[in-house]
């Protein structure tokens, strides 16, 4: 997962200093703020993680579960990456592997043991809850430049922090999202929260970024990802530790049928 959820490569480049914010449209600075926003965010290679995820319904009743992750970073398109439940035993095995791709629908696959088969997530079905969360399919995906269009909207604060708000427009017909309006860190051009609105424009959940952690001295990962959904009041905690990089990883670790005996 990028900042949001997941990392993703630089296909424009921007001189910032060449042409200077106050010079461009609020679409040029939109895209100039998500471009740099991602290319600091190029290079990593590839990372794994421990995942804890806390759903909470409207009543405030709990349930958890405990997963890993892994991720490549795409060469040329999107990045792959792969999610395994552990805990508890009714989830365990069920794997989720997405391949995102910067100018097409992502490819997705769910691995479910009772089934023993591997299902695929049609492309108008990805807006749907993974595994009962406030996270959908689509969340889930690296969020590539290419995946929105872009405007800026207005300098802001976010709890005292200096912040750019920039409103992104899925490209995708079949995003569950008419828009999203994001606060970007002025600093490290890091997302700090997402606010999410539904095919009626009205707003549906607000992901906000919490305990950002540096590694390798660039790249930023948030330990704390908080989902509330506005609609129906419940909401998910995804929580990160143990991150590593740079693991060796290669495209044959992301293969569909490597889903049934992840590991």
């Amino acid at each position: 997962m990028k900042k949001h959820l997941l990392p993703s490569l630089i296909l424009i480049t921007i001189n910032l200093v060449a042409a200077p914010l106050w010079a461009q449209t609020l679409e040029e600075k939109g895209l100039a703020i998500a471009t740099e926003t991602d290319l600091r965010d190029t290079g990593f290679g590839d990372f794994k993680a421990e995942m804890g995820m806390l759903l909470r319904n409207k009543q405030g009743e709990e349930s958890q579960r405990f997963m890993r992750t892994r991720t490549l970073e795409g060469s040329g398109d999107g990045d792959k990456t792969m999610i395994i439940f552990d805990r508890p035993r009714d989830v365990k095995g069920t794997a989720l592997l997405t391949y995102t791709h910067k100018n097409s629908s992502d490819d997705q696959w769910l691995y479910l043991p009772a089934l023993k088969r591997v299902k695929r997530i049609a492309s108008r079905n990805k807006s749907g809850p993974f595994m009962g969360s406030e996270f959908a399919y689509e969340d889930l995906s690296s969020q590539e430049v290419e995946k929105y269009t872009y405007k800026f909207v207005e300098d802001t604060e976010l709890e005292g922090v200096p912040m750019f708000l920039i409103e992104r427009d899925p490209v995708d017909k079949y995003s569950g999202y008419t828009r999203q309006l994001v606060w970007i860190n002025k600093t490290e051009y890091r997302p700090e929260r997402i606010e999410f609105y539904d095919r009626k424009n009205s707003l549906l959940k607000t992901l906000v970024f919490r305990k950002y952690q540096k590694y390798l001295d660039q790249f930023w990962r948030a330990e704390e990802m908080y989902m509330e959904n506005h609609q129906t009041g419940k909401n998910t905690l995804l929580t990160w530790k143990d991150y590593k990089f740079r693991n060796g990883y290669s495209e044959g670790d992301f293969k569909k049928n490597s889903l049934k005996r992840a590991k």
